[in-house]
Parts: structure tokens; C-alpha cells; sequence
């Protein structure tokens, strides 16, 4: 793998359904199929190619993963960790996380943008596959350091950005309308199927994490129209240039401002 991806990347991003609009804004851009990589397998979702690309943005070195592994496919935690620890033994210093939501949280409509403040795991699932231990620190799941940064520069570039918690339920099925009440009292504003075990694996890691959430959607109890993944990938790719904006400017801070000292906190 390093072999083909012979940059040191400070930064990963995953990007989620219909959002990989920042792949191609990368400078000398390297790309490796996850298919060519010993043990992985090929994406089976729509939206999601599949792929590691490395490359400079605004002169930071950054590591994409275009597209992401799903418990809903059937894969456990170690192939859903698989992209995540490759990331890390590259040297990656913090990790962005994105993904494509449904609005739980009444003012949220298709289009916006959430800065994930806390996470909720309904996938009923570990965060770790039983052979590790679990007992990371979870109490700030994303970095708050990042998580301003995210904010100040969201605010100097006139981008609305909300905050909320995220709810991993493990799909693929969208929601119940009794679901989505049931998620509303607990405290969730959006959710989704995925992330939150990348994130539990990443800080098992040391690694500090900032994610955000396109809402691409009303969550599935609150429509009166029937949703599909298509649906999710068209408002993703249509309103994603917000999210690829902040990130260009986001990435290149996080390069400097997240030292490698910071894995080890």
C-alpha cells in the first residue's frame, strides 16, 4: 500500500454517499481501488466507489477514502476498520468524517449542513472487534479543538453550519416513523448508517476526529413521500459544494494545527 501511495497524508477524509466532489480537487492525485488492496473487498453501494486517493490540497497532504464499508453489507468491525487502520499506519494525524443524513431535528431540510457534536450508537454494535479492548475514551468522541476550528472557518466563509448529535442505526431499511420518535427522545438530530464505528476505532487510535452530516433528506418517519438511495445521492451531489468548500479550507488547518504528538493524548 505504500508502495503505491508513497505520500505521508496528515489528514483523512471519508466521504460519504454523493459527496466526493473533493476528490477532484486534489492536486497530483494517486488512486488505489480498495480492490487492489490484500484483504479488502470491493463497495457494493451506490455512491461509493470505493477507493483511496492521495493527493495535495492548498499544499497539505491529504488521504481520501471515496466510499466505505457498511455493517448493513454484512461486514464485521474489522472490515469496516480496515480503511481506518490502513489510514492511520500511513501516519494520518486526524481524520474527517462525512456522511449523508436524514433530518430528524424539525428546522433541518434537505441541503444543510451538521457539525456532529456527539454520537449515538443504536447499531448495537462494538466499536471494536472483541479481540481489542473497548475501553477507549469516548466522553469527546469529536476533537472539541477541531470542532472549532470547523466553526470559525464555517462562520468567515458565511456557511451555515448547525450542530447536532448523529444516530448510527445499522440499516439498510430506512426508518420507521416509531423509530424516528424513539430517536427524537433520546436526543438524536440526524441519522444515518455508518461512522460511528470508524470514529470508536479512530480514537481507540489516538486519533482525533471532526465529522459532518449533509441532511439529504427528512428522516423516513417524518416524510409523506416514499425515499430512496438515489434520492440521497442527488441532494449530495447537488448541495455538497458547501461541505467541499469547508473542507478545502479545513484541511490544510487541521495539516498544521494537529500535531503528531496529539495521537498519543
Amino acid at each position: 500500500m505504500q508502495a503505491r501511495l508513497p505520500r505521508s497524508p496528515s489528514v483523512s477524509v471519508v466521504l460519504g454517499s454523493g459527496l466526493g466532489q473533493l476528490v477532484d480537487a486534489l492536486d497530483d492525485s494517486i488512486s488505489v481501488s480498495f480492490d487492489e488492496v490484500p484483504g479488502f473487498v470491493p463497495c457494493s453501494v451506490e455512491g461509493h466507489s470505493g477507493q483511496f486517493v492521495t493527493g495535495r490540497l492548498a499544499g497539505a497532504e491529504v488521504l481520501l477514502q471515496s466510499g466505505r464499508y457498511h455493517s448493513y453489507e454484512g461486514y464485521s468491525a474489522e472490515v469496516i476498520a480496515a480503511p481506518v487502520r490502513v489510514a492511520a499506519a500511513l501516519g494520518v494525524r486526524s481524520f474527517v468524517f462525512t456522511n449523508a443524513v436524514g433530518g430528524i431535528r424539525e428546522n433541518l431540510v434537505p441541503g444543510d449542513l451538521v457539525l456532529i457534536d456527539d454520537h449515538i450508537n443504536a447499531t448495537f454494535q462494538s466499536c471494536l472487534p472483541r479481540s481489542e479492548s473497548c475501553m477507549s475514551e469516548m466522553r469527546f468522541p469529536y476533537d472539541p479543538m477541531l470542532r472549532s476550528v470547523a466553526k470559525e472557518l464555517a462562520v468567515r466563509m458565511d456557511i451555515p453550519l448547525v450542530r447536532g448529535t448523529y444516530a448510527a442505526v445499522l440499516g439498510p431499511a430506512y426508518e420507521t416513523a416509531a423509530e424516528i420518535r424513539a430517536l427524537e427522545v433520546i436526543g438524536a438530530d440526524v441519522v444515518g448508517m455508518s461512522t460511528v464505528l470508524e470514529v470508536g476505532i479512530a480514537r481507540a487510535l489516538g486519533i482525533p476526529c471532526v465529522a459532518f452530516s449533509m441532511v439529504t433528506n427528512k428522516a423516513t418517519g417524518l416524510r409523506t413521500s416514499k425515499l430512496s438511495h438515489n434520492d440521497v445521492i442527488e441532494v449530495g451531489q447537488q448541495a455538497g459544494w458547501r461541505l467541499t468548500a469547508l473542507l478545502t479550507e479545513l484541511i490544510p488547518r487541521l495539516a498544521k494545527e494537529v500535531s503528531p504528538r496529539r495521537q498519543n493524548d
